[in-house]
């Protein structure tokens, strides 16, 4: 059975007063809503739609914007405290990044949508610092979701998740890309990786290609092993091993290429 659900729609309206506490706004549309500097506290916007509005400077504490749709909004200088934002989405929306550290969802898979949406947001309006900052957050959160997947024994992941092993799967492949360059959010740990495999040729050539009881062969090895990766030096290795080492090198080239490109398309 279906049922109209009542919109209220409010269009061209301001509040004029400087402190809006215990009121309820369901359902509400506003349209080109405007407020300067005001107060709301412990104020209902469930499942409501902000669309082309003016919030400049305002302060909400302990509301709910549960299912809320911000649209064409400027939020620039609003701050938000003990909010609920589950289910929430933001588009083309002006609002400062602190409301990542203050109001993110207490769940993890909320905490990764609404780092999401906020995301998304971000690059619309072309700020790179709060887009990056938003991609972190998201991270995070997914990372422990993944985690509790497989391994938590609350009754929301055992439900959701019957199959254990496939959320394991899930998760250590987060895991190993996060590990091998960051998912494309850390630099620093592709640098890591390519270290360490320099670090495995190194000791593997001296092992198996030189005399491994000289500290020369070792010194030696380490030398060469940029070289031998980037394809600069000729090697004695057996074929598959130079397959494998120029397959290896393809693979950095093209995780750096993506950080690459990705960096330099939010300028």
């Amino acid at each position: 059975m279906l049922k109209d659900q009542v919109r209220h729609l409010e269009t061209d309206k301001t509040f004029d007063g400087k402190v809006v506490d215990d009121q309820s706004f369901t359902h509400h549309i506003f349209t080109r809503l405007t407020a300067l500097k005001v107060r709301f506290v412990r104020v209902d916007f469930r499942y409501t739609t902000f669309d082309a509005c003016y919030l400049r400077k305002c302060t909400f504490d302990s509301c709910d914007f549960t299912g809320a749709r911000f649209v064409n909004t400027n939020l620039h200088g609003s701050g938000f405290t003990g909010c609920k934002f589950g289910y929430v989405t933001f588009e083309k929306t002006i609002v400062d990044s602190d409301i990542l550290d203050m109001c993110c969802p207490p769940f993890e898979n909320l905490k990764a949508r609404f780092a999401r949406t906020l995301r998304m947001n971000y690059q619309s309006l072309g700020d790179a610092s709060s887009a990056n900052k938003a991609i972190l957050v998201e991270l995070e959160a997914t990372e422990v979701h993944l985690h509790k997947a497989w391994q938590s024994n609350e009754s929301y992941y055992r439900q959701k998740y019957q199959h254990r092993a496939r959320a394991f799967v899930s998760w250590s492949w987060f895991t190993v890309l996060d590990f091998v360059w960051g998912n494309g959010e850390r630099p620093w740990k592709l640098v890591r990786t390519v270290a360490l495999l320099l670090l495995l040729m190194g000791v593997g050539d001296a092992l198996f290609f030189r005399d491994a009881g000289l500290m020369s062969s070792y010194w030696e090895a380490f030398l060469d092993a940029p070289q031998i990766f980037m394809g600069a030096k000729e090697t004695k290795y057996p074929g598959l091993l130079t397959a494998a080492v120029i397959f290896t090198r393809l693979i950095v080239f093209g995780l750096f290429l993506s950080i690459l490109i990705r960096r330099l398309a939010q300028r």
